[in-house]
């Protein structure tokens, strides 16, 4: 299997040149839409189901729902660092570091669908709200660099959330194909 493959199974992120009203509102689509395809998903799971693998070395799924909480959590407070902020630099984490933390290597995944369904309301709301100028407001990225655009963000979250979304599907479908044992 090709691995790049198996860790972008819907590709880089890469902006459009213009994004539109009508792409920005899609974007928002997929934001409110993930709280309830991710319970979908793996809501019930069992123990060793939430414990696959979307690729070799991979976190497993039961990891994913947590960063998907904690990345969605950072990402909200950029949004309003952004709106109320001239041009913040935002604060990066070690993702990789958070995803070891004992809340995010625990199997009760309850708690990280509960936060995404509030935190998603609550986003959405926000999301809805603005203005075109508050979609082209700035901020200062450390790890790209470069100032982007809010609007730029949402659509690195829309792609987050699909991304994440097709490493579970991947690992349901693929059911252990990467466990430990199978890779060596």
């Amino acid at each position: 299997m090709d691995l790049e493959a198996l860790k972008y199974p819907v590709g880089k992120y890469e902006s459009p040149a213009e994004i539109t009203e009508e792409i920005f509102n899609q974007w928002i689509i997929t934001i409110e839409s993930l709280p309830e395809k991710l319970k979908k998903l793996v809501v019930n799971l069992s123990y060793d189901e939430l414990e696959l693998q979307y690729r070799p070395g991979s976190w497993n799924v039961k990891q994913i729902v947590h960063h998907l909480a904690d990345s969605h959590m950072n990402s909200f407070i950029r949004f309003k660092l952004i709106l109320t902020e001239d041009n913040p630099t935002i604060k990066t984490y070690d993702e990789t570091a958070w995803a070891k933390t004992a809340d995010a290597d625990n199997e009760e995944i309850t708690e990280s669908i509960d936060i995404l369904q509030g935190l998603h309301k609550r986003w959405v709301m926000l999301l809805h709200s603005l203005k075109d100028e508050h979609k082209k407001r700035t901020f200062y990225h450390p790890e790209y660099e470069k100032q982007l655009t809010l609007e730029w963000m949402l659509g690195l979250y829309d792609w987050h959330c699909r991304h994440h979304l097709a490493h579970i599907k991947q690992a349901i479908e693929l059911q252990g194909e990467f466990t430990p044992e199978k890779v060596k």
